[in-house]
């Protein structure tokens, strides 16, 4: 009886098996699938993320994609998370509104970036008003660089997003903020990087998606449908509206873990899936250049962060959707490579550095 109880004891104490990779599985929605082991990966360096999963190292994550030169070479879910799961990728749903952005200005619905922002609101009247806010662009929206008194990271803010939530009609909210003055130890446009003082919007994102309603004339949602998601075949997915019925640019969105890789590959690809070209390749490169400097550790293209991560011992650079929770789409255009990681840590400190770190510490140490 002791010999049993102590051979028990000594089961409980053994390490959990180790990850196995398995090729991803082959479906109908227009993805070509392969064996990372027939490219070159590293797949006990993939499979070890099974592990770190499951002893807790990584915490609340639901799905891990990887795609090499337009093939799923890893896909695995954990914690609930499956196939059809929609995933909340919070802000990485700005990333979108910068593609529908471009997708107007390419049917000439919408003139340039330059566009003056408070053109397409003539019905609106709201509060603040200054002769100042006649200059500003839809690119300021774009690059986070607005003079909208409006930081989301700031809880006095007057435009941060919690208080635009709470209103009922959050158009009049963002356009009737505030010229932000800067405090001496604020880095004013003129001495920043490429000219435009950073400060994360979310107001500013939701402000993007009504301009490209008010030039399409149609919901945010049917919009992306028409010029984003079908020709991608993404056939399940959910936008979110304002209390007045604006589609939600800002946030929220929710699509399957295969769908958002489809949409970082078509980036990767210069706009292009497969056989069509779903956005104008000099609308993805503008949107994959530094337009403002982000933190000390990352730039800022429109609506897409730009970190650096070693591959082989060198930085590079690697562009991201980028969402609370830890919900990422890393895209790596020179190398064809997207990564998409979703996860429900939301509001947690952990959450953005777990999920980068795994793209640092498993996919990319794992590349051939």
């Amino acid at each position: 009886m002791r010999f049993a109880i102590a051979a028990f004891a000594a089961c409980l104490a053994l390490p959990a098996l180790a990850g196995t990779y398995h090729p991803p599985e082959k479906r109908a929605d227009g993805w070509a699938v392969a064996d990372a082991a027939h490219l070159g990966w590293h797949t006990d360096v993939l499979a070890g993320l099974e592990d770190r999963i499951a002893d807790g190292t990584y915490k609340k994550i639901t799905s891990v994609v990887v795609v090499d030169h337009g093939r799923i070479v890893y896909e695995h879910y954990f914690n609930d998370g499956n196939p059809e799961l929609l995933n909340d990728i919070r802000s990485a749903s700005k990333s979108v509104t910068a593609m529908l952005v471009g997708a107007a200005i390419a049917k000439g619905l919408i003139p340039s970036v330059q566009a003056p922002l408070y053109a397409f609101f003539p019905d609106i009247h709201p509060a603040n008003p200054d002769p100042r806010k006649q200059a500003f662009t839809l690119e300021d929206l774009l690059t986070m660089s607005s003079l909208w008194e409006c930081d989301d990271e700031n809880q006095f803010s007057s435009g941060n997003e919690e208080r635009m939530y709470v209103t009922e009609r959050w158009l009049d909210f963002a356009l009737g903020l505030p010229i932000k003055g800067f405090a001496p130890w604020m880095t004013k446009p003129k001495d920043s990087p490429h000219g435009r003082s950073f400060s994360y919007c979310t107001a500013g994102a939701f402000v993007a998606g009504a301009v490209v309603e008010r030039a399409a004339k149609k919901p945010l949602s049917v919009f992306a449908a028409e010029v984003l998601e079908k020709p991608l075949g993404i056939v399940s997915v959910k936008w979110n509206t304002s209390p007045e019925g604006i589609g939600m640019g800002g946030g929220g969105t929710r699509y399957r873990s295969r769908d958002l890789a489809k949409l970082g590959q078509m980036v990767a690809n210069g706009g292009r899936w497969q056989d069509t070209q779903v956005l104008p390749k000099a609308w993805v490169d503008a949107m994959l250049t530094p337009h403002a400097q982000a933190r000390d550790d990352a730039d800022y293209g429109y609506f897409w962060w730009r970190f650096q991560f070693p591959i082989h011992g060198v930085d590079t650079p690697v562009w991201a959707m980028s969402g609370n929770g830890g919900n990422y789409v890393f895209v790596l255009p020179e190398r064809q490579l997207v990564a998409v990681v979703t996860s429900k840590a939301y509001n947690q400190s952990y959450a953005h550095p777990q999920s980068q770190g795994i793209l640092r510490d498993i996919v990319l140490k794992a590349l051939p």
